[in-house]
């Protein structure tokens, strides 16, 4: 049950043959229902303390998805120096409302630790918990997967820990497996779904025959369901939908069904290389060059990243999906994050970087505005909190069930080798109206804040 991302490089061209080779050996475990005893309270959180304040990063920095955990760091290293004062101050000059003074959290002075979640439910929740027993985290934040996030928010729970997930897409995290103790700042596959199926109807029509192939994990069947249901409600039909295993370095016995088939839309609900490697082997198939039911059989991608345009460069070209954040966005607070992450490593920062950051800036408000460590509080003051200028225009955090909502990016491939990190072109800007649901649509429940 995971949902993964890329572990491409940032950078320019990556060949396909790259692309095969940095595959190699990625494999994500399955998660399992996790049950934690709770053996340990919230520490410092819950009492005074002197001295910094230990934020835990745990992020995937081995495994398939490294190089999307090492943007994050990166992200996470910047916000920290910002909420200390240091460096141009980033998105802490953009956010509104903000009780963010530059000056560390509640007066002190922030430090980090860092653990390798390496993209496995299993090795992410014994990251955690070492980050906040032995480390002494007040909080973590990080992750490239739903299982992680799933894994993780739950042992927060039951720690009393506050979890500001990272990169995690599924349904489930603000769904059936939502906690008191986590926040999602990322969008999910409803959204996705609810902002893509009306443009790629009227891109390709109403009338339309699917065949989807689906990473056989958590996030994939998330996926796979809410792009299906979207667009089945604006008269596509679905030929088949078929499941993938993670990690699968040659989809030809996937895709010759689609060369035989009489479906005319191949939606591609995978992520990462799975997805760069999928595609690749799509477009070299001649699936683009085929035409079905006397149209163009097209490709849709129903999930973006930067760095997995990157290695899919040139066969993303046209192709439809999309994003939580991009770094072309024109707003203040989008531009003064590309420019302070641009400053201090060279190229612009991946949507992975810009929602840890985010997300690190917003516990810290929380905090502030709280006047308190303890979680209960900063809980009570995230749990509804409304504000604008982090990159994604006016902004909810639903108390209800601890989502996010703000607009969805539509965006389409582009292959200009001038553009070494700029491959997408924002096609629509979808408003928050249309992708917000009902509270108890995804089921789950938050359960209780413990007492300190």
């Amino acid at each position: 049950m995971t949902s993964t991302s890329n572990g491409d490089r940032p950078g320019g061209r990556i060949e396909r043959r790259r692309v095969l080779k940095l595959a190699a050996g990625s494999a994500v475990v399955a998660a399992s229902p996790f049950v934690f005893a709770r053996n340990h309270s919230a520490l410092a959180s819950c009492a005074a303390f002197t001295g910094p304040v230990t934020l835990g990063f745990n992020v995937p920095l081995s495994g398939a998805y490294q190089h999307e955990g090492q943007d994050q760091l990166r992200a996470l290293k910047l916000a920290a120096m910002h909420l200390n004062g240091e460096g141009d101050g980033g998105m802490i000059k953009t956010m509104k409302p903000s009780s963010l003074k530059g000056n560390g959290i509640l007066g002190r002075k922030v430090a980090f630790v860092v653990g390798d979640s390496a993209t496995k439910p299993d090795v992410a929740v014994a990251s955690a918990k070492k980050l906040v027993t032995q480390d002494r985290a007040i909080m973590v934040t990080g992750g490239s997967s739903s299982a992680e996030a799933v894994a993780v928010q739950s042992y927060c729970h039951e720690a009393g820990i506050i979890f500001m997930a990272g990169l995690t897409h599924a349904n489930d995290t603000t769904g059936k497996d939502r906690r008191r103790y986590g926040f999602r700042h990322f969008f999910n596959t409803w959204q996705s779904g609810a902002a893509l199926a009306p443009v790629v109807a009227k891109a390709y029509g109403r009338d339309r025959i699917a065949h989807h192939l689906t990473a056989d994990y958590n996030w994939g069947w998330s996926q796979q369901q809410s792009i299906k249901d979207a667009t089945e409600k604006l008269g596509w039909k679905t030929a088949k939908t078929v499941l993938t295993p993670l990690g699968t370095k040659d989809f030809t016995e996937y895709l010759v069904p689609v060369l035989t088939g009489d479906a005319d839309v191949l939606v591609l609900n995978h992520y990462g290389l799975d997805m760069a490697i999928s595609l690749a082997q799509a477009v070299a198939l001649g699936v683009r060059d085929r035409m079905v039911n006397g149209k163009q059989l097209e490709i849709v991608v129903p999930l973006y990243s930067r760095l997995m345009a990157t290695a899919a460069w040139g066969d993303i070209e046209g192709i439809l999906g999309t994003k939580n954040w991009y770094w072309t966005l024109p707003d203040a607070g989008s531009k003064a994050f590309v420019k302070s992450f641009a400053d201090a490593y060279g190229f612009p920062p991946s949507q992975a970087a810009h929602t840890c950051y985010v997300q690190a800036l917003l516990y810290a408000n929380a905090c502030e505005m709280a006047g308190t460590f303890a979680p209960p509080g900063v809980i009570k003051a995230l749990e509804g909190f409304q504000f604008d200028g982090l990159g994604n225009g006016p902004t909810l955090y639903r108390a209800e069930d601890h989502q996010c909502f703000k607009n969805v990016l539509v965006v389409k491939g582009r292959s200009d080798p001038l553009r070494q990190y700029d491959l997408m072109e924002i096609v629509e800007e979808v408003p928050v109206a249309q992708v917000t649901y009902p509270a108890d649509l995804l089921g789950g429940s938050l359960g209780e804040a413990k007492p300190c």
